[in-house]
């Protein structure tokens, strides 16, 4: 189950609270009894690890491609330069 972070925006009172996504969303907080209880956003508790994903394969490819390649254009030139003169 989901820990969801509520706040109520009159008193200030801030709880995380763990309930099933198909639950009703809490409207009334529990120290002021008002309706101003609402979920905040929060950063997501967890990573994506292993092949297939985004991080593992699509950035580190990309980004260890384009140097390799430029570094190896560069050294052959850089040889093959030092090589003729």
């Amino acid at each position: 189950m989901p820990i969801y972070a509520y706040k109520c925006s009159a008193c200030g009172h801030e709880q995380d609270v763990l309930q099933k996504m198909s639950d009703p969303v809490l409207t009334v907080c529990p120290e002021c009894e008002q309706a101003t209880y609402t979920k905040q956003v929060t950063a997501a508790g967890f990573q994506l690890k292993g092949s297939g994903w985004y991080v593992t394969d699509f950035r580190n490819n990309g980004s260890s491609g384009k140097p390799a390649g430029g570094a190896s254009e560069g050294g052959s030139s850089c040889s093959g330069d030092s090589a003729s003169a």
